[in-house]
This record gives C-alpha cells, sequence and structure tokens, in this order.
C-alpha cells in the first residue's frame, strides 16, 4: 500500500468508498464546507448487480457477465441460485473473475466462458463503480461529476491455488513490514496482483485506490477527539457489513493490524479479541482458524495501557454499543469515514 504522490493543488474529488452492502460518495469541493458537499449513501454495486440477476432468475432468462472484474458477495451468491435454478450463465473472462480467481473453478460452477454473447442472453454490466448512473442521477440537481476520482475496494488480491484470506493479510503484513506509515496507505498505481483495484483503474483512469480498511482508519482519524489520541496510541476499529479490520495506531504509523468476517464476531468475542490485540498476545493463527483473516502485532506492543483508546466507526459499529469505545463522527458523519480518508489521501486538504 504505497503512494509517492505529492499533493498539488486541491481540486474536486470523487470519493467512493465500495462495501459489501453500501457504496458511499462523497462529491469534494475544495471552496465548500464538507458539511455541504454532496453525500450519497447507496446500495453497493455488488447489491445491485445481484438484484439484477434475482430478477433474471424469476423470468428464467439466460444471463450474460461482462464489464469489469468487481467484488463478489451478494452478486456471487445471486449468481449461484441463478445456476441452481438451472438457468444458464455465460461470461467474459475478466467479468468471471469476479467470481473465482481459478477460471477452472468458476467452470466448473456452471459458468460457460465466452467471447461473444449468445443469443437470447440478459446482459449483466459488472463492475464497482457506475460513473455513468452517478452522473444521470445527479444531473437533475445540476451537479457535474469531476474528472478526479478517489475510490476505496476491498481487494483480497490474485490467488487462484491458495488462500484469499491468507493473501490478502500478508499485504497487511508487507504494509507493517516497510514502516506502516499512514502516509503509505493508498495508491496511485496498484501492483498487478491487487487485480480489484487494477480493475477500478480501468473504469477510472487516474483514480487514486487504496483499501476500504485503510480509507476507514484515515477517516476515523479525522474525528478530532480521535486524532488527539494518536499520541499516546488508540486503536482505530471499523466494523463493516462484512469485515471488521482493527488497527493499533501510534503517532503516523500502524504497528499492528487485525481482520475478521464481521459476521462471526459476538460482543464478546470482540472484546475480548481486541484486549489481547492491545496486549500483542492475540495468535494469528487463532483469528484465521476462527474464519477470519489474520493478526499482527509489532513488537513494540507491550500491553493494554499503550493503547487505551478504541475508536469505532462502520455500519456494523452498534456491535460495539456496550463496551465503551468511542464512536467516531468525523465531520459529523460516520457513514463517510472512508470517503473522508480518500479525499485526506487524495489532496492533503483535510
Amino acid at each position: 500500500m504505497v503512494s509517492d504522490k505529492s499533493h498539488g493543488p486541491a481540486r474536486p474529488t470523487l470519493a467512493i468508498d465500495v462495501g459489501g452492502g453500501t457504496q458511499d460518495i462523497l462529491l469534494w469541493q475544495p471552496d465548500t464546507p464538507i458539511e455541504n458537499c454532496v453525500k450519497l449513501v447507496l446500495p453497493s454495486q455488488t447489491v445491485v448487480v445481484a438484484n439484477r440477476i434475482r430478477r433474471c432468475t424469476s423470468q428464467s432468462v439466460p444471463i450474460f457477465l461482462t464489464g469489469n472484474l468487481m467484488g463478489g458477495g451478494a452478486c456471487v451468491g445471486a449468481l449461484q441460485q441463478h445456476l441452481q435454478a438451472g438457468h444458464p450463465v455465460y461470461a467474459e473472462v475478466g467479468a468471471a473473475l469476479t467470481i473465482y480467481d481459478n477460471l477452472d473453478r468458476v467452470r466448473a460452477l456452471g459458468v460457460t466462458l465466452v467471447e461473444e454473447p449468445p443469443p437470447d442472453v440478459h446482459p449483466v454490466i459488472m463492475g464497482d463503480v457506475d460513473h455513468a448512473a452517478l452522473a444521470e442521477a445527479l444531473a437533475p440537481f445540476e451537479v457535474e461529476l469531476p474528472d478526479s476520482y478517489a475510490v476505496a475496494v476491498q481487494d483480497h488480491g490474485f490467488s487462484p491455488h491458495g488462500s484469499n484470506r491468507l493473501f490478502r493479510f500478508q499485504q497487511w503484513r508487507d504494509f507493517l513490514d516497510r514502516g506502516g506509515r499512514l502516509d503509505q496507505l493508498w495508491y496511485e498505481e496498484p501492483p498487478d496482483y491487487l487485480t480489484r483495484m487494477q480493475a477500478v483503474k480501468r473504469d477510472l483512469p487516474g483514480a487514486l485506490v487504496m483499501d476500504t480498511g485503510a480509507a476507514a482508519i484515515l477517516g476515523a482519524l479525522c474525528d478530532p477527539t480521535a486524532a488527539d489520541k494518536t499520541q499516546e496510541g488508540l486503536v482505530v476499529l471499523n466494523l463493516g457489513n462484512q469485515h471488521a479490520v482493527a488497527s493499533l495506531v501510534l503517532d503516523s504509523k500502524i504497528v499492528g493490524i487485525y481482520e475478521h468476517h464481521t459476521g462471526c464476531l459476538t460482543v464478546a468475542k470482540l472484546h475480548d479479541h481486541l484486549v489481547r490485540f492491545r496486549q500483542g498476545t492475540l495468535s494469528d493463527r487463532e483469528v484465521f482458524d476462527d474464519q477470519g483473516h489474520g493478526c499482527v502485532t509489532l513488537p513494540e506492543v507491550k500491553d493494554m495501557s499503550a493503547f487505551p483508546t478504541v475508536v469505532v466507526t462502520g455500519p456494523q459499529r452498534h456491535l460495539a454499543k456496550s463496551l465503551g469505545y468511542y464512536f467516531a463522527v468525523p465531520y459529523g458523519d460516520m457513514m463517510l469515514s472512508g470517503c473522508f480518508g480518500l479525499i485526506r489521501a487524495a489532496t492533503g486538504a483535510i
């Protein structure tokens, strides 16, 4: 997660934080108070595509997947239901990689890979960002989209023959090994193995891209109470609809990362994991065996007293409601935490 970006003059930027349930959108204008900027919380494209596939299933219509690699989740679940109902699915290779990195697994599922759509199929356009739909939706309000973009997606990385959970968490390990600096959490040019980010770059050339977990960390630190705690060290916890990411932040560095699936967590488990995470005693293996991604802390993580504050953001933050943690409200809007992180990365202006 590296950038050599040097911020130039701030310019209007469209920030899109793509989650498993929602896509959170901020059209940031440098000459407008951030509270007055255009903001949207919409269903994420995986949810939108899933609904389109289900409509075809109910009408017994064969489908053709075209477009770009995107996040799976809801759309892959709907696709499997379509196949189980006995309806054909055809796909271009680029779109099919949404399902699995291994195309043999895609074929084994029952998907037919083609270069051109067969007759009498319904096209389903894949992709994490629908720029045309956003432009059309905002046009009646005399809002034009800028040509500067910052987009966050959760990218497991290309791992056709191994665990994508292990592969993804290795990226966090590599980031910590490089120093864990907060200003190294984004990409202007992502590596080839981050195929979902590469897909976003194909749809939106010139976009700055970053991981959703990284965007949430930067965004939560836009909350003044959170920012004031960085010198003593704090935990930033993003409870997303699908993934929970916690980071140990000390000064301008991250010294520990924990990632799990939100659906696997109870209040008691979350509290126990975060206590031991702060102590540096929660093992990577325990989290992975519990169907999470992993846990890693640097040697300087000694005991819980070093990270006394836990700052929470994310749409599933209610999971931590009874734990006495601080709920971040950057610029008064928790749902836009990731967007604020994206704007901070892209412009350095907030």
